[in-house]
């Protein structure tokens, strides 16, 4: 079976056609690209056959060039698109015009608000709206301190799908906490909600063959099961230090509670399911 790659980030070094935008600068691009080409270096050897996109910050809200991938590459990408949701005029044409061009989802994550309110808006309030009509989900970047508003929208909308990043980046900063573990299985209450198991380079002690995330990736597994879970490698980044077979060989490999059907489901069936299917 071939795999899919559910959160990559890719990028050019051509500023003619694609400025970066005037809160980023050129030299925070580092590597100085990643291009298809590259990615494809890493995902060919892998069995990795499609992969997500996520629109890079780098762009800001010009999707350009992820849409540009997306459409060179027929049948291989999918994508993440990041809008404005405060663009209340034009918001759900421009969801559903994306919608028409390969995206199936939206970045959200907590800007200038504090984390308890983050979600209150109208404008992501509409997002939740459009997001269920059209089945595009919202798709969180976070730490479990934002979760507790994120359970009240999926309250109020439980029929917008909604994919948390990194395991909710258990891990990152600090040592993994049980109560933080607590508060993303909580979430499986919602049934549209599901985790990406990915960025392991960033989480718990941050070196392959990352077994110290066994214990987090198994009480995921338990609270949403394998069909709400789905693994990425949130390239280029997890390639800077270490490799790519390091984050696909964790799922394959490391952990023992999986079925040879769970590794199937986590690495493809699950965003075979949600990505890929017109």
């Amino acid at each position: 079976m071939d795999y899919i790659d559910a959160h990559v980030h890719v990028w050019t070094d051509d500023f003619n056609l694609y400025p970066v935008a005037e809160s980023c600068q050129k030299s925070e691009m580092k590597p100085s690209t990643f291009l298809p080409e590259e990615l494809f270096h890493h995902t060919n050897s892998a069995h990795v056959s499609r992969i997500v996109l996520i629109q890079m910050s780098f762009y800001g809200f010009d999707n350009s060039y992820m849409l540009n991938v997306i459409e060179q590459y027929s049948g291989i990408f999918s994508g993440i698109a990041v809008i404005n949701q405060n663009n209340m005029e034009n918001l759900e044409l421009e969801m559903t015009q994306l919608a028409n061009r390969g995206i199936r989802g939206f970045r959200i994550y907590p800007t200038s608000v504090p984390v308890g309110p983050w979600l209150s808006g109208e404008g992501y309030r509409r997002m939740f709206t459009i997001g269920a009509e059209h089945n595009l989900a919202m798709c969180p970047l976070i730490n479990s301190d934002a979760l507790l508003d994120l359970d009240r929208q999926c309250q109020q909308f439980p029929d917008t799908p909604v994919i948390i990043d990194h395991l909710c980046r258990i891990g990152a900063k600090h040592p993994i906490q049980e109560s933080h573990i607590d508060q993303l299985c909580h979430m499986a209450k919602h049934p549209r909600v599901m985790v990406k198991v990915s960025a392991f380079y960033a989480l718990g002690q941050k070196s392959p063959p990352y077994n110290d995330l066994n214990h987090l990736i198994y009480r995921v597994y338990q609270a949403f099961g394998p069909e709400r879970m789905m693994w990425a490698s949130d390239c280029p980044y997890q390639v800077e230090d270490h490799t790519y077979q390091d984050s696909i060989g964790l799922i394959k490999d490391q952990l023992d509670f999986l079925s040879e059907a769970d590794i199937d489901q986590i690495l493809s069936k699950t965003a075979e399911d949600f990505f890929f299917q017109n």
